[in-house]
């Protein structure tokens, strides 16, 4: 599991970045607050550590009782998104309830992080559009209601039956998908934005969580 230290955001787009000498870098905007910590788990009374963090503004009137209550405690606005951020106990200590997260004390220009969001959802789809098939093999010489097929799905006699796991149609995307080792960019403090080279899963204003890297220790010690 991720305990890196990490934030919630919105992915706001892409866009260019034009360096001093001429480079161009192609990054994604994510929208990193404000972050307010709503809440913590400890491991006396929860059975583990973690930060409950809050990302944009919801109307009173959408806010239900006991919600309202929960962020009254936290001394806060209701706010539109709530998650959990499991973490270690040196990063849930630099954080009272109540506090806004700094981003420039979470990430810096160079560092590599962990991106994960939901991919945009495309509906039942056929094999072509989900697997990459490339369809029949000719659009004439007899091909009649088959040229975006999926072609042969079973066997005969033995086993006589479809196997697990062929590529069909099917549900495609709506699902959570993380990206990793993606390099910071940039990071604006004043505005909340983090910026890093890549595309980020998700659709505009989509939910993102952002960690720092977990797999950068075991690349450096293989080299």
């Amino acid at each position: 599991m991720n305990l890196q230290p990490g934030i919630i955001g919105r992915k706001l787009g892409s866009t260019q970045l034009f360096e001093k000498d001429g480079t161009v870098s192609r990054v994604t905007v994510i929208e990193a607050g404000p972050v307010v910590v709503l809440g913590k788990r400890t491991p006396e009374k929860d059975g583990y550590i973690a930060l409950i963090l809050g990302l944009g503004e919801r109307k009173e009137r959408h806010t239900t009782k006991p919600l309202a209550g929960y962020f009254k405690k936290a001394n806060t606005t209701p706010k539109r998104d709530v998650k959990e951020l499991r973490c270690d106990a040196e990063f849930a200590g630099k954080w009272e309830v109540g506090s806004t997260l700094k981003l420039d004390e979470i990430f810096q220009p160079g560092m590599l992080i962990d991106a994960r969001g939901t991919t945009r959802g495309r509906g039942f789809t056929g094999v072509m559009r989900r697997w990459n098939f490339a369809g029949a093999g000719s659009d004439t010489h007899g091909t009649h209601e088959y040229r975006r097929h999926g072609g042969s799905i079973g066997t005969n006699m033995t086993p006589g039956r479809t196997l697990p796991n062929v590529k069909m149609g099917g549900q495609y995307g709506n699902e959570t998908v993380s990206i990793l080792n993606m390099k910071v960019i940039r990071v604006d403090a004043e505005k909340h934005q983090l910026m890093v080279e890549g595309g980020v899963p998700g659709a505009r204003n989509g939910f993102v969580l952002v960690r720092q890297a977990v797999k950068t220790s075991k690349r450096s010690t293989k080299r």
